[in-house]
Formats: structure tokens, C-alpha cells, sequence
């Protein structure tokens, strides 16, 4: 597996798992009716924010992470990230990696921290993934999230300092 910069032509291949993720309601905040165009405006960052992609020997992508500042001014040194791997890639270490090379990422262009501001507790992989990697649960907003199925549940706040 590689890791690198996604460009503008491998959103063709991000959106239909990113769409399938979206609309399914249970881990992420977007609408889930989002269209194309609001997804790729979403997810494709601009800099300072950067999107990767993580393709196997054949350039498929398997998943896509996107990060940069967390917030702007006073707080640009936090950086966030949002992870995205394609269902049938799924228990293969695809997460991991990315989560990996964006902290890696973030720390080598001088943030000091990452917070994720948005990870569903019903999310337990990936909740167990980012505390392996170092992350921390600092707040729960309790029924912060409207589960397709599971009713309100909590939405955690994770943070790492460098």
C-alpha cells in the first residue's frame, strides 16, 4: 500500500465509497443526502489543508484521509483530520496507515496537536484505532449524534499532543 497526495482525478474513485459512507447516516456529520459536487468541495482541501489518498500496487484507492487546521488564527497550530476507507477494504490495516501518515504529516509541518472534533461512539473501531494511536477521549457530548438506527448516542472530542 502507498500513501500520497490525492489529486483531482482520484476523486472518481473516493466518491462512490465517501457517497456509500455519507449515506448510511452512522458515522459521520454530513448530510446524507450530500451531492457530488458538496462532497468533493468538502473533502478535496485546498491548502493549507491536504487531502491523501491510500492505493494498492494497482493505484486502486482504498481509502483517503484530509487534514490541515483545525481552526484558523489563534488555533491554526491543532491540526483536524477525517478519515474515509472503502467498505471492502475494510480490516486491513488501511485506517491505521492513513491515520499513521497523517499524524506524521501533521507533526513534520509544525502543529503542535490533532483534534478530532466528531467521533460517534457507536464508531467503536474507530475509536479503538485513534486511542491506539495515541489519542484521547477529552469530552462526550452525550446524544450529540442522531444514529440512523441506534436513536441519539455520543459524540466524542479526541485529541493527541505532539
Amino acid at each position: 500500500m502507498q500513501i500520497r497526495e490525492a489529486t483531482a482525478a482520484d476523486w472518481a474513485a473516493i466518491w462512490p465509497f465517501f457517497h456509500t459512507i455519507v449515506a448510511a447516516g452512522e458515522t459521520y456529520t454530513y448530510p446524507r443526502d450530500m451531492e457530488e459536487a458538496a462532497g468533493r468541495a468538502t473533502w478535496m482541501l485546498e491548502p493549507p489543508g491536504i487531502t491523501f489518498v491510500a492505493v494498492d500496487e494497482g493505484g486502486r484507492v482504498l481509502g483517503s484521509a484530509k487534514t490541515g487546521p483545525n481552526h484558523m488564527g489563534g488555533a491554526s497550530h491543532i491540526a483536524g483530520a477525517s478519515f474515509m476507507v472503502d467498505p471492502r477494504c475494510g480490516a486491513k490495516g488501511v485506517g491505521r496507515a492513513l491515520g499513521e501518515h497523517v499524524l506524521e504529516w501533521a507533526k513534520s509541518e509544525g502543529y503542535r496537536a490533532m483534534q478530532f472534533n466528531a467521533v460517534v461512539e457507536t464508531n467503536t473501531r474507530a475509536v479503538a484505532l485513534w486511542k491506539s494511536l495515541g489519542f484521547e477521549i477529552v469530552a462526550t457530548l452525550t446524544e450529540g449524534f442522531r444514529h440512523p438506527e441506534r436513536g441519539f448516542v455520543g459524540l466524542h472530542i479526541m485529541y493527541q499532543r505532539f
